[in-house]
């Protein structure tokens, strides 16, 4: 156990603990004997869907309908149709009982699900001409699927849905520049909710077969204790070091927010202790908040696990998962290393020192009293990367050697403390049903998300594709660039209201074609997984962009500071992040594009490092000392070298072959930066509030 004594405002860990449970799925908190319906149904989803890798074979039509039923009637259960009473009207706002209301229609939202497997012979007898059953059944599902989908993620997916369901039919009444044919209503039933390019498309497969046990693999072991555990043990290896507790909380969100894939759940989860401690040593609040943010956002970049997304990113791609991980390890490594770096400006601008090691656990101490958390990890990692085994099969696997430890948790525990066996083996029991039930409620919002994302994904396999490829080059104008500012912008923008896993999926269906595309009509080739990874880093630096980033304002909520504030400093924080999809977009090195060497991967990690070194110091205004204007272009200039060493091979004549001869350069340069400040001498090494009262 840690020795520190850190306290914290219970109103505003109160509030970031409702976000969480939000984002994990408790609405509502049933009194009686309806407390048991809402966890048998999330217990019942969690065990079918563990049956799945070993047990059952079924259709992949069936898995993806019984998938969608199951989030659908936990919705319907869990969530009231309002959340406040509205005109004095309690009944549709009930958080302490299930009304008959939401019963009936779960019930109808779980029929109209199941309805594609129920009839499934028939549907396939009359494909592409529905009867008046199937089109009746097929719009109640699509209404019944944004509805929830507003009550769980909120408006802003079922807007965009409800515009491009409208698109689909006003399309031929629309300026000839983005006009569209349209489709007829039994087409666009049939394809949103009787074939598997809609509804039913890859996202929702994706989230059914792999997604599900991976979540439910990270509320595991996060109900057993491991993201405390990663916490002390980045404490005990970090928290002596100069603004030590935010290098532990970069440490400890990185590795919770590998396995958890939610910026909120990581932050509530380690923020609760990592945020008062760097308050503790001298960090304002809100940068506190704000290195906890950028932290846990940045956790889903995270490989081996990463977010639900990466899965999906396998799947458009058609490439083995451990592809998506080997093409997105040296952006989220160098990201890592980037926020660290960070961190030490920040605590150089600040006087910030670590804590004394006195106050802070014993690592050896820390490390054997949790190793058995590690043990699962390392299962997943020898599953996905040594054996090879498909990602569904290696998270079961490790789940069991995960059920196993839990079981053994906590008899092992009383037997140390001579408590009771037997209670310690009931409450094993009952943090795996836990465990099972928080999963199952995690997966709410992935599987709604993935569903009704698949609807704007539908609308445009009926034909929209080329057209947006076509509006998008207009806006453009041909411009690589811009075209891909415009493609970040709207990822910023659409993603401050949707889940990551959405954000990708819409904008992976609207732009990552258009990116390829576009760029090779300009004779720019951009690898389809480079245009994938794009989409996907600016899905997930949404989640703290201004004015709604969510993990902004759980992150806040324990800092007390305030929210807009901490989103500014955390998307300051994260610009070193924002820089790199635009670089390997223009270096496909950087995402091991055609690089097959250890050690030439090893060297473009390296220099990509120091490259988003240069870059923070640039944005952040120091580096080994109190930057000079005119030294900002210099580290632009070092960035820029060592992440494009082949557009300066090119510029100055030396053939492709040598262009890592070009990393000296950059480098040189860095070093000339370095001597620069030196030479200013130790006063404009002192903090900043010091310089300013001298």
């Amino acid at each position: 156990m840690s020795k520190i004594d850190v306290k914290f405002e219970d109103d505003g860990m109160d509030a970031a603990r409702k976000m969480a449970e939000e984002e994990e799925g408790i609405g509502r908190r049933p009194e009686g004997w309806q407390k048991w319906i809402i966890p048998t149904v999330a217990v019942s989803w969690s065990l079918f869907q563990l049956a799945l890798p070993k047990f059952i074979v079924l259709d992949t039509t069936f898995i993806r309908a019984i998938h969608l039923a199951f989030a659908l009637t936990l919705v319907y259960l869990n969530y009231p149709l309002f959340k406040k009473p509205v005109f004095g009207i309690k009944y549709f706002s009930r958080h302490r009982t299930i009304p008959l209301f939401d019963m009936l229609m779960a019930a109808l939202a779980c029929f109209s699900a199941l309805y594609l497997v129920i009839f499934l012979d028939d549907i396939n007898s009359r494909l592409g001409m529905p009867n008046i059953w199937d089109v009746v059944v097929g719009i109640l599902l699509i209404v019944m699927l944004l509805e929830a989908a507003r009550r769980t993620i909120g408006p802003a997916l079922p807007i965009i849905g409800g515009g491009f369901i409208a698109y689909c039919f006003l399309g031929p009444y629309m300026p000839d520049l983005i006009a569209f044919k349209g489709a007829s209503i039994d087409r666009f039933v049939g394809q949103m909710t009787m074939a598997t390019e809609g509804i039913y498309g890859i996202p929702l497969d994706v989230s059914a077969t792999i997604v599900f046990l991976f979540v439910l693999f990270g509320a595991m072991l996060d109900k057993a204790g491991a993201g405390y555990y990663f916490i002390q043990l980045a404490l005990s290896l970090l928290g002596r070091f100069k603004g030590g507790p935010a290098k532990a909380a970069i440490m400890g969100s990185g590795m919770t927010g590998m396995i958890s894939g939610s910026s909120i759940a990581n932050i509530v989860t380690t923020g609760t202790f990592t945020i008062p401690m760097m308050k503790k040593v001298g960090y304002p609040s809100t940068k506190a908040a704000a290195v906890e943010v950028a932290a846990s956002t940045d956790g889903q970049l995270a490989p081996p696990i990463m977010g639900a997304a990466a899965f999906i990113i396998a799947e458009y791609v058609n490439v083995p998962y451990i592809e998506v991980v080997k093409a997105a390890a040296v952006p989220a490594f160098a990201s890592y290393a980037a926020l660290f770096y960070i961190s030490h400006i920040e605590a150089s601008k600040l006087g910030i020192k670590g804590l004394p090691k006195s106050q802070l656990p014993i690592f050896f101490k820390t490390l054997f009293t949790g190793v058995h958390f590690l043990i699962p990890l390392f299962m997943l990692l020898y599953e996905l990367i040594i054996v090879r085994h498909s990602p569904e099969l290696a998270a079961f696997n490790a789940i069991c050697v995960l059920a196993v430890i839990m079981m053994l948790q906590e008899p092992l525990k009383a037997y140390k403390n001579k408590t009771s066996i037997g209670e310690g083996v009931k409450k094993s029991v009952v943090l795996i049903f836990t465990a099972l039930a928080s999963g199952a409620r995690n997966m709410v919002s992935v599987a709604l998300a993935t569903a009704a994302a698949g609807i704007i994904v539908g609308v445009v396999a009926l034909g929209l594709g080329n057209l947006i490829s076509e509006v998008i080059d207009v806006l453009s104008m041909g411009n690589v660039f811009l075209m891909l500012v415009i493609t970040a912008m709207a990822s910023l923008i659409i993603g401050m209201g949707l889940p990551t896993t959405a954000t990708y999926i819409v904008m992976a269906a609207l732009t990552a074609p258009a990116i390829v595309t576009v760029g090779g009509a300009q004779d720019f080739i951009v690898p389809l997984m480079a245009a994938h990874l794009f989409c996907f880093y600016f899905g997930i630096l949404a989640d703290d962009t201004p004015p709604v980033g969510l993990a902004a304002y759980a992150a806040a909520a324990i800092a007390k500071s305030p929210p807009i504030a901490t989103g500014i400093q955390a998307f300051m924080y994260d610009i070193r992040t924002a820089i790199l999809p635009f670089m390997f977009i223009f270096n496909t090195e950087l995402i091991l594009h055609n690089v097959f060497s250890w050690t030439q991967g090893i060297l473009i990690f390296v220099m990509t490092c120091m490259g988003n070194f240069a870059f923070a110091s640039a944005t952040q205004g120091w580096f080994y000392a109190r930057n000079k204007l005119y030294e900002i272009p210099l580290f632009l200039a070092v960035t820029f070298i060592l992440m494009q060493p082949q557009r300066i091979a090119q510029w100055i004549g030396l053939p492709h072959e040598q262009r890592y001869w070009c990393y000296l350069l950059g480098l040189a340069l860095f070093g000339v930066i370095f001597m620069l400040q030196r030479a200013r001498g130790p006063e404009a090494r002192l903090p900043i509030h010091i310089q300013k009262a001298a």
